[in-house]
């Protein structure tokens, strides 16, 4: 055995000369390229252990802070398992999503894809990505959000407001995701937050969302495994509601729920398959992003009073001209009256950073600014990088509201959307869809939450990354009823 052992070695160790002059020959024959600056790590795994250590979200972890300093803002590494190029430079990372489709596509690992399934939004790319892209801003368009959607976010807020108790310690986070589940199942699948079917998906959808951020280990017992098999109930779940409307449709009762399953099933090409990926998607990114927002402004908030009582006198102001004209319900006037509110939306998705970084690959060979971007590498805009640069923003890991009130101003807010410097919900043409739900999600849910409760952080609680955004504890509070009019 172990003289065949030897000449195996030997067999190898033959073909590895013969093939060098090959190698050189190659080599030669490359251009040089001018990548930029930085270290590839250790064999495979790369630098990835260090980019994914845990960090507190108001940050930029050691290892982006270790790296810019050293290479600065651009600079290559291995992660994923594949060499990459990270960015931490506004205008590249426009660059980038200003080219989506052009030189560079979406590519998340194999995991992910595995999990969300293949054609979920997140990970889908072309005419594909459009489709559905498309599907997903008629669900969230203007006049929905005007109408229906603006009743439901109020309604679904008021719910979960409503039922606090005082001086009970409850986690903040999660009363924030059952807010914003109920939401969208009750937009995307019509359940109400009484039904029992959607107490059973809240459920397996918490096993599902462990999984999603857990390492892709395949065996039992494990938060990926368990994952794949929530994963497998909720499709169940929905295909059993897609049957179902689809018989309603064969008797003519179609219009009974109006929602996004229904809407699809009427309108769009896709299969049954593609339909059941694009509604999970939207359950996961509907869900757990305006979640975690609204977590971080609960988090934020104590800790800056001069921002509380102005949110007070502009939530009263409007609260007291509904009452005088005698309306009870939001409606879209109030919502854009709500313009200090709006800066506080700014400023904690700008210090919270839901989103930390995308993942991109270059599918064309690429020249930016000196450097090269090999066709085939993996790119990583890293957006929290931008948001907490002291170059962008003044004093960055301060929570200052009133940093979006100037236009041009370092970090002002003329038109947020357009600020190089400022892209929470991405760019180009992958720009999130579900943007403008979710900061009026977050504005509706202040409008209540600040004129009927005084709230207390009843433990030592941070933002850290994983890298999602997450509270260890929940981030525990206590609340006082107050009515502020």
């Amino acid at each position: 055995m172990l003289m065949f052992d030897s000449h195996i070695n030997l067999c190898i160790l033959s073909l590895v000369v013969l093939a060098l002059p090959l190698v050189f020959l190659y080599r030669r024959k490359q251009p040089k390229l001018n990548l930029p600056p930085g270290q590839t790590g250790w064999p495979l795994v790369g630098e990835t252990i260090g980019f994914l250590k845990p960090y507190p979200a108001t940050t930029i972890g050691k290892f982006m802070e270790q790296h810019i300093a050293r290479y600065g803002k651009v600079f290559k590494s291995t992660l994923f398992g594949e060499p990459a190029i990270v960015s931490a430079d506004p205008e590249l990372n426009k660059f980038i999503f200003n080219n989506e489709g052009k030189l560079f596509e979406c590519s998340y690992p194999k995991s992910i894809g595995g999990i969300l399934g293949k054609w979920s939004m997140l990970v889908v790319v072309g005419d594909m990505h459009r489709d559905m892209r498309a599907i997903a801003l008629n669900f969230m368009s203007s006049a929905m959000l005007r109408t229906s959607m603006l009743k439901d976010v109020e309604t679904h807020a008021l719910l979960v407001l409503n039922s606090w108790k005082q001086n009970f310690k409850f986690s903040a986070q999660e009363e924030a995701k059952k807010f914003t589940f109920n939401l969208m199942v009750k937009n995307i699948l019509s359940l109400e937050p009484d039904n029992p079917e959607a107490e059973a998906l809240k459920k397996a959808y918490a096993t599902f969302m462990k999984g999603v951020v857990s390492a892709p280990l395949n065996f039992p017992g494990t938060s990926y495994r368990k994952a794949l098999q929530s994963r497998f109930t909720i499709l169940k779940f929905i295909e059993k509601k897609m049957e179902e409307r689809n018989q309603n449709m064969k008797e003519g009762s179609e219009g009974l729920d109006n929602d996004l399953l229904n809407w699809v099933l009427r309108n769009s090409n896709l299969t049954a398959e593609q339909i059941l990926d694009l509604i999970l998607s939207l359950l996961f990114a509907g869900h757990e992003t305006s979640s975690v927002a609204i977590s971080l402004a609960l988090h934020f908030l104590p800790g800056c009073p001069r921002a509380v009582q102005q949110l007070r006198e502009e939530h009263g102001e409007i609260a007291r001209a509904k009452r005088e004209a005698g309306e009870v319900e939001l409606t879209w006037d109030d919502y854009r009256r709500m313009e200090f509110t709006h800066w506080v939306v700014n400023e904690t998705l700008r210090l919270g950073n839901v989103v930390r970084f995308l993942h991109r690959k270059a599918i064309k060979d690429i020249r930016y600014k000196g450097y090269d971007i090999p066709r085939g590498w993996k790119v990583l805009p890293v957006l929290a990088a931008v948001h907490l640069d002291p170059s962008h923003f003044d004093h960055p890991q301060l929570f200052d509201p009133w940093r979006w009130q100037n236009n041009g101003s370092r970090g002002g807010s003329a038109g947020a959307s357009n600020n190089v410097n400022f892209m929470p919900f991405g760019g180009g043409g992958r720009y999130c869809a579900g943007s403008e739900l979710a900061k009026l999600e977050i504005a509706i849910f202040i409008h209540h939450l600040i004129l009927n409760y005084q709230w207390d952080l009843a433990e030592e609680d941070q933002a850290f990354v994983y890298p999602f955004v997450d509270f260890p504890k929940g981030l525990p509070i206590r609340v006082q009823r107050n009515v502020y009019l």
